[in-house]
């Protein structure tokens, strides 16, 4: 047989191109097969989150919105009032110290540990041996809230360690109230948590250092640029993710404070220290009335979400501005 009649008696192969032009698709192949499990099945991926978080988060949430509408002393039925306990909180005196100390603890801990953190992070940067330098700020961190509040609230008693330093060295102040009178309780509570606070921030804003580009910086330095002209027009805008993330975490810890102040004074004396979380947590498991206190949650609950929405967006909008 000759090659010519071998060849001949072959079968041909005809390759028709698909419709609109393109490469053909491997034979046996399903097209979309990957995208319809996938869309058959994105409800499935995702349930054990939600569920997760919706057990977590929302239904206990609710269930506390519940409560807010009802007497309930923990141990009969709840009794449903509607919004009488709203309207008790529109009344409660103690309720405006409480709103007046928690916004305090809001702007005293964005600015001190926020300000000085970053304060340390940018002059340790570049400093020889600046992880040693950082490193005594950074070890309070390392303590508990609880047990940072029984150590300042031994020294800031009347008879205390910090009075008697004062006494001491001759200098005014020696019988300072510090934790007796309102609001200087809270000021003094907030720069406590100050001192533990600024490492963990100085050490968020030594990641955000790290991660700027360098040609920036050289190309800045190369213009001229130096000292706080170079910080602020350069590196602080390059600095912005970090800085975000940072500023909220400290907004969120400020509103809802409670471990310090009530190891510290209880939210006293009398309730002059008390923070919104204080508030909630005396009414709730201190005077029994279950009802009240979840009001004073869902309030707190309502002020740290629109509070995080509006700096948030605020953020977001600051990204989508034309440079």
């Amino acid at each position: 047989m000759s090659t010519h009649k071998a060849t001949a008696d072959r079968p041909k192969l005809t390759v028709v191109p698909p419709a609109g032009g393109g490469r053909r698709k491997a034979s046996g192949a399903r097209p979309g097969r990957g995208f319809a499990l996938h869309g058959r099945f994105r409800h499935a991926y995702i349930s054990p989150a939600v569920l997760f978080v919706a057990v977590l988060l929302y239904l206990p949430f609710l269930w506390t919105a519940y409560l807010s509408l009802t007497s309930y002393d923990g141990l009969a039925s709840p009794e449903f009032t509607g919004l009488d306990n709203y309207r008790r909180l529109l009344e409660d005196d103690a309720l405006v110290t409480s709103i007046r100390n928690t916004l305090l603890w809001v702007v005293g801990t964005v600015v001190l540990p926020v300000g000085l953190g970053l304060l340390v992070a940018v002059l340790s940067y570049d400093l020889r041996r600046g992880a040693w330098f950082r490193l005594p700020f950074l070890l309070p961190y390392a303590m508990s809230g609880a047990g940072l509040g029984v150590i300042w609230g031994f020294i800031l008693q009347p008879d205390g360690m910090a009075n008697q330093i004062l006494t001491l060295f001759g200098m005014p102040g020696g019988d300072t109230a510090f934790l007796q009178d309102g609001p200087r309780n809270t000021v003094a509570m907030i720069v406590v948590w100050t001192w533990q606070q600024l490492g963990v921030n100085m050490l968020l804003f030594v990641v955000g250092l790290q991660s700027i580009p360098k040609a920036p910086i050289e190309a800045a330095r190369i213009d001229g640029a130096s000292g706080w002209a170079m910080f602020r027009h350069v590196i602080w805008p390059l600095m912005r993710p970090i800085t975000t993330v940072v500023f909220g975490l400290a907004l969120v810890a400020g509103l809802k404070n409670f471990d310090i102040v009530w190891v510290m004074t209880q939210g006293g004396p009398g309730r002059s220290s008390e923070t919104l979380a204080v508030t909630m947590y005396r009414d709730v498991f201190v005077a029994n009335e279950y009802g009240y206190g979840s009001a004073v949650a869902v309030l707190l609950t309502t002020i740290t979400g629109l509070a995080s929405y509006v700096y948030l967006r605020r953020q977001v909008s600051r990204e989508e501005l034309p440079r």
